[in-house]
């Protein structure tokens, strides 16, 4: 691999790819974790949209594709199909190359890489390292293109470093500024008040749970007969309170009458449409008619209505 490229062309990298790569790295490493697949879920596959410009390449937004990692090969109906709604939304934007996670580039890479020459005949690689040291300064993004050098009297392609710089545009700087504002007051970072508040919320909802399965318990063993504790009928009421502010939104009852609530209140809507036409139909026919009594004065006609 060379250490910089020699092609002469300028690289603008939008944030809303560098999110996506990161979202799309985050959900393949939890699910793999959640699936019990270890603390990794391997690396993960794209591809990068936008437009060149003549020397300028502006690198937009980016989609996920699916690549066999013991094959190198593409799913070729999947990326098909996802430039093709791709190209609905976006009928500027091309396919300029792809994203992948990991610390450097791999000889593997290559293959992924000449798979796409047909969509693009010099794309790019942008590699994301998802392991950086957070103290670092500088982002971990590296963009590669592919020169043809001669290495041993044989020509190959080998991947070429390029500089690139962040270019954002009114809506994607908004979107920075505000999660950069994102911190607590205490001076932590905000990714420590995130896991605070989902903290907070998973113990709610494992207390709420907790208390909803002990009534839950207690009414059974009501029910049979089995409870050691003496009936408490103000505790009974409290419950049949508490379960008649839930909707019963899965009884066939509940749907009959949701259904009919909704009818009425499209019917009401539809009658006051009705009569606001009505009204604005009786106000133009009352200036049609002191219009036409005004000239039925001088020439004889007739009113409206």
């Amino acid at each position: 691999m060379a250490s910089s490229s020699g092609s002469g062309l300028t690289f603008k990298l939008h944030p809303l790819v560098i999110v996506n790569i990161s979202d799309h790295h985050t959900r393949v490493k939890a699910q793999a974790q959640y699936h019990g697949g270890g603390e990794g879920g391997g690396r993960v596959f794209g591809c990068v949209i936008g437009v060149q410009r003549g020397r300028t390449v502006e690198i937009f937004n980016s989609f996920e594709i699916l690549c066999d990692p013991e094959t190198h090969t593409l799913d070729r109906p999947f990326l098909e199909k996802k430039m093709e709604l791709y190209k609905k939304v976006f009928p500027n934007f091309y396919v300029l190359g792809w994203y992948s996670t990991g610390s450097d580039a791999q000889e593997s890479d290559m293959l992924i890489h000449k798979a796409l020459m047909d969509i693009n005949e010099s794309p790019v690689y942008v590699l994301l390292n998802p392991s950086t040291n957070p103290a670092r300064k500088d982002l971990p993004v590296t963009i590669y293109e592919s020169e043809l050098h001669v290495i041993d009297g044989n020509p190959q392609l080998i991947f070429v470093r390029s500089n690139y710089t962040i270019e954002t545009v009114e809506a994607e700087r908004i979107s920075v500024d505000h999660v950069a504002h994102l911190k607590p007051s205490d001076g932590g970072s905000a990714a420590t008040q995130l896991a605070a508040h989902l903290t907070g919320i998973h113990s709610a909802i494992k207390m709420l749970h907790s208390r909803v399965k002990l009534l839950h318990q207690y009414l059974m063993l009501v029910e049979s007969g089995r409870c050691e504790y003496p009936l408490d009928h103000s505790l009974l009421r409290q419950v049949s309170s508490l379960l008649r502010r839930l909707p019963t939104m899965e009884s066939e009852k509940f749907q009959d009458d949701f259904l009919m609530e909704f009818n009425d209140t499209l019917l009401i809507t539809y009658l006051a449409m009705f009569t606001n036409c009505s009204s604005t139909m009786n106000e133009l026919v009352d200036k049609f008619n002191t219009m036409y009594d005004r000239q039925s004065r001088r020439g004889g006609r007739m009113a409206f209505i």
